[in-house]
């Protein structure tokens, strides 16, 4: 049996016509979950004459006890996403459902295969909405006082789709301000497709977000090395992934040369220093 409860929408914000960002208030109140949880929205399908479910990240983090967020897009091919299709026709103050906080994927490791408290630094990537969970790091790890060093690299076909990408920079910014000891943040994005005419003002990187792994035939650094001012090792950085299967495995395959390894296929001492969910 679902477990489910009503929840009001109580803010919508379109970033394009298929992105949008929309806060849930639960009819129960807010229950305690942890950073890097998802959750399942279900909205009636009136032809269908039932509820229809989609699992979502959480952006929001556990300390805010206002309300839910997510970050959706609308699926329209190969056929228009039921789920979605309902939320972007959805207004203020509509009722959808919504299950428990769920998933153990993406949680934050606090320590070590052997005990020890984990300090390594963290490395968010997000493709596309699979950003969403990073907010969540970004704002929980802000809110907690966590001093171990936060990157969160985001990747997009285009510049509106950068969601979220002042509250970012504002948090580089203010990491800046305060000095790396007291909040120690770097954001970078990617955009895929430079030459397309929605990107022309662009002159960040480019290629998929993967390529901030890609090491330079001169140097053996990537651009991400470059960004933290070291060579990233299992011993000094753990990963973190959302987006699709073809983001994770791009990722996994730039930096398993350098000894990383996955939560699934841990070393025969227990050690890993990747996590990761796929989205599709």
């Amino acid at each position: 049996m679902v477990n489910e409860v009503k929840a009001k929408i109580t803010y919508m914000e379109l970033l394009k016509e298929d992105l949008i960002i929309i806060r849930l208030v639960p009819s129960t109140g807010m229950p305690h979950y942890k950073t890097g949880q998802f959750l399942t929205i279900g909205v009636p399908i009136p032809a269908e004459k039932k509820i229809v479910r989609r699992a979502y990240s959480i952006a929001s983090h556990p300390e805010n006890r206002d309300y839910f967020e997510f970050v959706i897009r609308w699926v329209r091919k190969p056929l228009p996403g039921r789920v979605t299709t309902e939320l972007f026709y959805a207004n203020v103050g509509d009722e959808v459902w919504l299950g428990e906080p769920t998933g153990a994927a993406l949680q934050i490791s606090e320590k070590l295969h052997d005990g020890r408290r984990d300090n390594r630094r963290i490395v968010c990537v997000g493709g596309g909405t699979g950003l969403a969970p990073f907010i969540a790091f970004a704002k929980h790890l802000h809110d907690t006082n966590d001093r171990r060093e936060v990157v969160v690299l985001h990747g997009a076909s285009y510049v509106d789709e950068l969601s979220y990408r002042r509250l970012l920079t504002g948090l580089a910014e203010e990491s800046e301000k305060r000095g790396v000891g007291e909040w120690n943040f770097k954001y970078n994005a990617a955009i895929s497709r430079p030459k397309e005419f929605f990107n022309r003002s662009w002159n960040g990187h480019t290629g998929r977000v993967e390529s901030f792994f890609t090491p330079n035939k001169k140097t053996g650094l990537s651009v991400l090395d470059e960004m933290v001012g070291e060579k990233i090792t299992p011993e000094n950085t753990m990963i973190y992934i959302c987006g699709y299967q073809g983001t994770i495995d791009g990722v996994i395959d730039a930096v398993e040369d350098r000894g990383f390894v996955t939560e699934h296929d841990k070393n025969p001492d227990g050690s890993f220093s990747i996590k990761y969910e796929s989205y599709g």
